[in-house]
């Protein structure tokens, strides 16, 4: 059971994530983990979408392992407290399975082989175990092994193979002479006696397979002779006749009764909302859950389910919920870090919320590092700096600010790097789109936003090279329209972004789109190609004059 105070947090950034969204994931991560108190959550840096080029060549030029994806955040089975209690063998007897029930307060066993799950055994299976002591033939048909019916008598097997099983004949107490014993003991019967030698006697010479001799009684080497002469096995118990007859049908094994045929199974990876639905048609009160290989995991029941604890997640570089990974609004955001504008998730409690109006979430978080007072090693300083180069292009964008400046330098500095040098190698490698489909370049760096019931969508390339610019558009714009049919928007817009020129050529697609750019910037109506000079920056320039026009 995965303790409280040790519970996951994952911390991550938008989908399509950029190099901010990533190595502030990694960085803020980190600083969480540095300081927190023993007690508290482990914080996992995480990413909501596929790595860029250039974000793949800043983790790898330093070395720095690309986070896990976190496909949503929908609640799963293994997030919630399954009861991870072992299976038990097939073989088990009916008595020792209820003593374990009484024992761990619970009502269901997996029975498992070599961790696959063979089915399960609840009470109500041991309850109609024993109703059914009248059939007399019940242990053969069960297949009871001899040495669960000593353990379950509290005897020993003091001759015979004890592994072997009763597999014929029937359960019999010897209670009358020998002469009536003939008439109603058959060949393989196991019969139930006392301390009568004549009886034992009888039994023997009638071929019984298994005798069970009472109170403890002493049995004599002729006896014993003779049963082992004829494989017939022999087990004291130091009960009486009555407690015997009344306890031997719990040597059953629970193979016999237990469920197999029709068992409802959930695996770790289910989402829980889908199998509340599931669970309330069913009477069953624990279900079987295996993990992705198929093995038995544990059980998990609608009580537990109801104490289900959402998955914990902290939210940076973005605050719409059109951006965050599926399932955020199910999730317990415990914090947001962020830059942009403020969006349109909701929460169901009050969070810590740092917003400030800055270049780079990643200015923001090494502000936290110095709160704190933590030094970032080389490498977290690496990412961070890269992080800020990249969002405000070197101190060139509009939205950088001296916050961002003096932080890059900062950290230029404790990761001993040359801004100007990585800056280059950087921007070279996010440029470099060669191969890449419309799809895969479109969707690089891509955000939704919703103004005024629009729903738009717009995706930016960086680059150094005017000539490739030319070929990503010809590529990319017969493309929006299939973006906007698969993301359901009303709008899409691509920023070709000349990082040296500092200036972006704007792509449309959708009804009134290109309109809203010419009034969104006061451009003639006669415009071809739409040039926004000095517009680098979608969160700075572009969307505040959408969303102006759009409210207007």
């Amino acid at each position: 059971m995965e303790n409280m105070k040790k519970r996951k947090v994952y911390v991550v950034g938008h989908k399509n994530p950029d190099t901010d969204s990533i190595c502030s994931a990694i960085a803020y991560a980190n600083l969480k983990q540095k300081i927190k108190t023993e007690d508290e959550n482990n914080y996992i840096p995480m990413r909501a979408g596929m790595l860029n080029e250039e974000t793949q060549y800043i983790l790898q030029r330093f070395g720095v392992e690309e986070p896990k994806i976190l496909a949503n955040v929908h609640l799963r089975v293994q997030d919630v407290d399954v009861n991870r209690m072992p299976g038990i063998d097939s073989h088990t007897s009916i008595k020792d399975a209820w003593a374990m029930m009484k024992d761990r307060n619970v009502y269901t066993l997996a029975v498992t082989n070599e961790e696959q799950l063979e089915g399960v055994i609840t009470t109500s299976d041991i309850a109609t175990s024993y109703m059914d002591v009248y059939d007399s033939h019940i242990m053969a048909a069960a297949r009871t092994q001899y040495q669960n019916i000593a353990n379950t008598l509290d005897g020993e097997v003091v001759t015979g193979n004890p592994h072997a099983y009763f597999v014929k004949g029937k359960v019999t107490v010897a209670a009358s002479s020998p002469e009536m014993m003939e008439a109603y003991i058959e060949k393989d019967d196991l019969v139930v006696l006392g301390n009568r030698y004549e009886s034992q006697l009888c039994a023997v010479e009638l071929d019984a397979s298994c005798l069970v001799i009472c109170q403890g009684a002493q049995v004599s080497k002729t006896i014993l002779k003779l049963a082992m002469e004829r494989d017939i096995v022999i087990i004291t118990t130091p009960h009486d006749t009555f407690t015997v007859s009344r306890l031997i049908n719990q040597s059953i094994p629970v193979r016999h009764f237990m469920e197999k045929d029709g068992l409802t199974i959930f695996n770790t990876t289910d989402y829980v909302e889908n199998i509340k639905d599931v669970m309330a048609k069913k009477r069953a009160r624990d279900f079987p859950v295996v993990d992705k290989e198929g093995k038995y995991y544990g059980l998990i029941s609608s009580r537990r389910l109801m104490d289900a604890r959402n998955r914990r997640v902290i939210m940076v570089d973005h605050n719409e919920k059109t951006q965050a990974v599926d399932g955020i609004e199910e999730a317990e955001i415990l914090e947001i870090i962020d830059h942009h504008r403020l969006g349109s998730l909701e929460t169901v409690g009050p969070v810590y919320f740092r917003n400030q109006p800055v270049g780079c979430t990643a200015t923001i978080i090494y502000d936290m590092y110095k709160e704190n007072s933590v030094v970032p090693d080389k490498t977290i300083a690496s990412l961070l700096c890269s992080a800020i180069i990249s969002d405000t292009l070197l101190f060139r964008s509009p939205t950088c600010t001296w916050l961002d400046r003096a932080a890059g330098e900062e950290l230029a500095k404790i990761a001993e790097i040359n801004m100007e040098e990585l800056a280059q190698d950087m921007f070279q490698a996010g440029s470099n789109l060669k191969g890449k489909t419309a799809e895969e370049i479109c969707f690089q760096d891509f955000k939704d936003f919703t103004v005024s019931d629009v729903k738009f969508g717009v995706g930016q390339v960086n680059s150094m090279n005017a000539e490739e610019l030319q070929e990503i558009k010809e590529s990319v714009l017969p493309y929006l329209e299939q973006v906007a049919n698969s993301e359901r928007l009303d709008m899409v817009f691509f920023m070709l972004t000349n990082i040296v020129d500092e200036v972006t050529e704007l792509l449309c697609y959708g009804k009134g789109a290109r309109e809203q750019v010419l009034e969104a910037f006061d451009l003639p109506s006669d415009t071809e190609d739409i040039l926004l000079e000095g517009v680098v920056s979608r969160k700075k320039q572009l969307i505040p004059a959408f969303v102006i026009s759009l409210q207007q």
